[in-house]
């Protein structure tokens, strides 16, 4: 639809003319990402990233949304400022783990208790379907928590959370689309503009990071492109076009990197009798990093292999979420197990 392609065009065009002077900024305020043991850059580099991603974003829904849209988004637009400002105040000085934390919930509790945006049932996964409302709000506000900081712990690499939510936006927008579904369409196409605008300074070698600014702001727009995709799901008959058998492991599959990732840790941690949040190098894209693949070469991988588990996803609908849910989180742990096999074997020989 044209207004999509102008909402594009327009955050597009806003984060690329405010990225620049973001960075001068940064440099002139001395706001870099200093590397430590576990980054994966050399040199200082200007972050605030986020603040770009942000202002295309926020400004393409302000000026192309309709004025009658404005009630059914005031709170989700409440939610996005408010974890922008977090991640802002966290990039500047940093805030506690707790009390991160406790920001990412409560901005997730006005989306789910006020943007009645929300999960209403597990569709057969573990055997349970409609839940309590008590137990949906819980779940939901947790789902989108662990989404953010999905987003946050992969953003290590040049162009990863970015090329990550690119393709997740840009696959969500197009069904939003079909579905003629406007308001979460003119979400993900605006994002999808400002990201990017913002992978024209990211990839290698990187002029700016996005920071949690920028990661958090992602996965806060994904978590509610995922969520409206699930539940405008519901709204279809059986058997149309547009409707899937398993959408909420359609909508998992669009993520699956930041999330199996961020899971994948926490299960290693804990089995070492470590903390889950204890921090490490293992995520996926340092397994690969370990390999020899450049920054360019790993996002390229992750976001293939995303693409894959997409295309697996939408030709094994017909299993149903449980089924569907155990082959994908099947095939992503072999090939996690079959990275860290390479990579004992490569040290052993070494």
């Amino acid at each position: 639809m044209p207004i999509l392609m102008l909402i594009f065009i327009t955050a597009f065009s806003i984060s690329y003319l405010v990225l620049p002077l973001v960075i001068q900024v940064a440099r002139a305020r001395d706001l870099y990402d200093e590397p430590n043991d576990r980054s994966a850059h050399l040199s200082p580099t200007p972050t605030l990233g986020g603040v770009g991603i942000f202002s295309g974003t926020f400004f393409a829904l302000i000026l192309w949304m309709k004025a009658s849209d404005f009630g059914a988004m005031q709170h989700v637009l409440v939610a996005f400022m408010f974890i922008f400002l977090a991640g802002a105040r966290d990039d500047l000085i940093p805030l506690s783990p707790l009390a991160k934390l406790a920001t990412q919930v409560l901005a997730a509790f006005v989306l789910v208790s006020k943007g009645q945006i929300g999960l209403h049932s597990l569709y057969g996964i573990c055997g349970v379907y409609a839940l309590p409302a008590p137990v949906g709000l819980m779940l939901s506000v947790a789902v989108i928590v662990l989404i953010i900081n999905a987003f946050n712990l992969i953003d290590g690499v040049n162009g990863l959370a970015a090329s990550i939510g690119l393709l997740a936006c840009v696959l969500f927008g197009i069904w939003f689309c079909l579905a003629r579904q406007i308001l979460p369409a003119t979400i993900a196409f605006s994002i999808a503009g400002s990201l990017s605008a913002f992978l024209k300074y990211n990839v290698t070698p990187a002029r700016i990071f996005m920071g949690d600014t920028g990661s958090q702001f992602i996965g806060m727009v994904c978590a509610v492109l995922a969520l409206q995709f699930i539940r405008r799901q519901e709204a279809l008959p059986v058997g149309a076009p547009l409707a899937f058998h398993a959408a909420p492991v359609i909508a998992l599959s669009l993520l699956i990197a930041p999330l199996f990732d961020t899971c994948w840790a926490f299960v290693r941690r804990i089995v070492r009798g470590r903390s889950p949040f204890s921090p490490d190098k293992n995520h996926l894209h340092h397994l690969l990093l370990a390999q020899g693949c450049s920054h360019s070469q790993t996002t390229a991988i992750l976001v293939f292999a995303s693409l894959c588990f997409v295309g697996l996803a939408l030709a094994l609908d017909w299993l149903g979420s449980p089924r569907l849910l155990a082959v994908q989180l099947f095939l992503a742990g072999l090939c996690a197990l079959c990275l860290h096999w390479r990579i004992g074997k490569n040290n052993r020989r070494a």
